[in-house]
């Protein structure tokens, strides 16, 4: 069986510091992976998303609901 997909919006940028382009999940603090291409970004950030929402779970820390799009300010 396999996983459900998060519903966490992503933002996906090139980043020249790293050579890499980076995935970042904004309503989870310091969520972040890189990869040689988006699409191996976004996978790698999946897996972070995932670690980091299982550590807050143990934790007891509280997972946000996702909001599935960036607010404006």
């Amino acid at each position: 069986m396999s996983e459900q997909p998060l519903k966490y919006e992503v933002v996906i940028y090139w980043s020249d510091e790293d050579n890499a382009f980076i995935a970042e999940i904004p309503e989870l603090p310091g969520c972040a992976a890189d990869g040689a291409t988006p699409q191996q970004a976004l996978a790698n950030v999946e897996v972070v998303a995932r670690e980091w929402i299982d550590t807050a779970t143990e934790t007891r820390r509280e997972v946000p609901v996702p909001k599935r799009r960036l607010l404006s300010a």
